[in-house]
C-alpha cells in the first residue's frame, strides 16, 4: 500500500493534489487542418474544462498562480478550459488535454523565490568605473583636434 492513499476515481496531479475524474469535462468536436475525409467526418478535437475550485490540494496561493498562467484559456466561471486537435485520435487528444493542465498545475504549484535586495560590492562599482574611464578614453584618442572649424 502506497503511503499517501487517494481516490480510485482520481487522477494525481503532483504531491498531495488530484482532481476526480467526474469533474473533468470532455467535448469533442470536428477538428481542423489536415486529415483528409477523417477532419469531415470524426470528432477529434478534445476539449478539457475544469473548475480551479474542484482541484483537490492545492493552496490559494499555486490556486491564483493557476489563474495568472492560464490567461486566456481561464473562463469567466473560473474553469480552465484546454484544447488539444493535434492528432487523429479522440484518445490522443484526450491525453494531451490532461498532459498540458497536468504540466500547468505543476508550474503552478512552484512557489517563486521572493527577491531579495542587493547592492554592488565596493570592488564592483570600482570594476565598472574604471571600465567607463577605460572606454572613454579610448573615445576621445578616436576624435582629431579641429582647426578652425573646417576641415581642409
Amino acid at each position: 500500500m502506497e503511503p499517501t492513499s487517494q481516490p480510485a476515481n482520481s487522477i494525481r496531479i503532483g504531491p498531495g493534489v488530484t482532481v476526480h475524474r467526474s469533474d473533468l469535462h470532455f467535448s469533442f468536436s470536428r477538428s481542423s487542418g489536415p486529415g483528409g475525409q477523417n477532419v469531415n467526418k470524426l470528432s477529434t478535437r478534445a476539449e478539457l474544462r475544469i473548475l480551479i475550485l474542484k482541484i483537490v490540494g492545492l493552496d490559494d496561493h499555486a490556486a491564483q498562480r493557476l489563474r495568472v498562467m492560464a490567461g486566456r484559456r481561464l473562463t469567466q466561471d473560473d474553469e480552465i478550459a484546454l484544447v488539444a486537435d493535434g492528432s487523429r485520435s479522440q484518445l490522443d487528444n484526450k491525453a494531451e488535454t490532461i498532459k498540458r493542465f497536468t504540466e500547468l498545475v505543476l508550474q503552478a504549484m512552484v512557489r517563486p523565490k521572493t527577491r531579495r535586495k542587493t547592492k554592488p560590492s565596493r570592488g564592483a562599482k570600482e570594476r565598472r568605473l574604471s571600465g567607463k574611464k577605460r572606454e572613454g578614453e579610448k573615445k576621445s584618442l578616436r576624435q582629431t583636434r579641429r582647426s578652425s572649424g573646417h576641415d581642409e
